[in-house]
């Protein structure tokens, strides 16, 4: 059952399995247990300790001095007794190193089994307390199995899991192939820790930067956010925590080497550099480059923006299907509404016209509005009275009265009237806006 080297061996289990050596020792402990209570039943009263300097493991077995035995499984006589102790006393109890080889084939198989099981959950939590660590990193590994819904990646101590929706599209592997990517989750199952990998995450684009631009580790500069729809484009917004450093020149790097390795990983996909800006308007407008902006209209209370754009640098703006303003609206953070000039002023001179039509409002109260953000029938409608006696200089009754016929003349129409239509982050674009959308950032160095 037991061996004079144990100590080597647990040793050596220790390395190959990366288990501490303490671990193992326990395990076996639980072992030798199972294997004696297997043999002499519950009752009966063990210890087990690790001899350090043997490098085995030894097994005391308690008795209780009694004056006549009537269990010698668990008891034994005072005249025995004072031969280990002379000082015991009936009611002691002593203990005796047992014979761990009178165990028994059965015995040491059930040991035998305990021990399988306790070196396999040790080293699954092992594994799992490595890789639960290590969450958020990039990980390389060698592609095992490729399956319609997955694939399958050899880690070198476990196995991890590369779902389809975490694929690129059109990426394909084969089995030896390596493969790179971010581990996204790490579940603790039964059969052992789960780990999933991404390529498609925007904290893997995040990731790659860091690694090829040193300036990012050191802290000079900071990632602020990143979106991707991956295989197609990606946007990664940095800003500089020194004076002296660019943060898009650093990024791109010399001849664009730092950003085309990055591009190189993620098969092609194009990424653009943006400078973050503490001015959020400011930020939208560098995340929609190359697009020329007119003005930025903010909505603090629901957090949107909205955008306008010369009618040239609409389709720019907008991007291929919708991509450019998509990005750039999960990238600032802010619900972006993006139209051209023409329809913008349309919007205006219809939200105007849709003022002059109330009674009371003549052309230079109109103005007046106009020039204190109510653009339309619906603008007003939605005033406060005290607003519109502060801004605009009428009492209170008339302020009122406004607001009532302006919400009464919303409820008249069918449909309310909007000064400024566009195209939203979440819209499809309109037919003719993808011919001219899919252009190069002049921060861009994926193309």
């Amino acid at each position: 059952m037991l061996i004079t080297d144990m100590k080597r061996v647990i040793e050596q289990v220790s390395q190959d399995k990366g288990i501490d050596f303490y671990v193992l020792v326990k395990t076996l402990e639980e072992a030798l247990r199972s294997a004696v209570r297997k043999k002499f039943g519950n009752k009966i009263d063990i210890e087990i300790q690790y001899n350090e300097e043997s490098g085995e493991l030894e097994v005391f077995q308690f008795k209780n001095v009694v004056e006549e035995i009537t269990d010698p499984d668990f008891e034994i006589t005072l005249e025995e007794g004072r031969k280990l102790d002379p000082e015991c006393e009936v009611g002691d109890s002593l203990g005796t190193k047992m014979d761990t080889t009178t165990f028994g084939r059965i015995a040491a198989q059930s040991a035998k089994q305990v021990i399988i099981q306790k070196l396999k959950a040790a080293e699954r939590s092992v594994v799992y307390e490595n890789f639960i660590n290590r969450k958020g990193e990039i990980i390389n590994g060698i592609v095992q199995r490729v399956s319609r819904n997955e694939i399958i990646v050899n880690l070198g101590q476990a196995e991890a899991v590369l779902p389809r929706r975490e694929q690129i599209p059109n990426e394909t592997y084969r089995r030896g192939d390596r493969i790179r990517a971010y581990i996204l989750k790490v579940h603790d199952e039964s059969r052992g820790p789960q780990i999933v990998l991404s390529r498609t995450h925007p904290e893997f684009l995040i990731s790659l930067f860091k690694t090829e631009v040193p300036e990012i580790t050191e802290g000079m500069i900071s990632v602020i956010s990143a979106a991707r729809e991956a295989g197609s484009r990606g946007k990664i917004a940095v800003r500089s925590n020194d004076p002296d450093i660019d943060p898009v020149g650093a990024c791109v790097g010399i001849k664009g080497n730092r950003v085309q390795s990055v591009v190189q990983e993620l098969k092609g996909e194009k990424i653009d550099i943006i400078p973050w800006h503490i001015d959020p308007a400011k930020f939208v407008c560098n995340a929609l480059a190359p697009a020329e902006i007119s003005r930025v209209i903010i909505d603090e209370v629901n957090h949107t923006m909205e955008v306008v754009v010369p009618d040239d640098s609409l389709s720019i703006a907008i991007g291929k299907q919708g991509q450019n303003v998509r990005l750039a609206s999960r990238l600032t953070g802010w619900h972006l509404d993006v139209i051209s000039e023409t329809r913008y002023n349309e919007g205006l001179q219809s939200g105007f016209q849709s003022l002059m039509n109330l009674s009371g409002v003549h052309e230079a109260l109109a103005n007046l509005l106009f020039e204190k953000g109510y653009f339309s029938t619906e603008d007003l409608s939605k005033a406060a009275a005290e607003d519109l006696v502060q801004e605009i200089g009428v009492t209170e009754d008339e302020a009122r009265t406004l607001i009532e016929e302006a919400a009464s003349d919303l409820e008249s129409n069918e449909k309310p009237q909007d000064p400024t239509p566009g195209v939203s982050a979440d819209a499809e674009p309109e037919a003719g806006e993808d011919e001219a959308a899919d252009d190069a950032d002049p921060n861009n160095s994926g193309e």
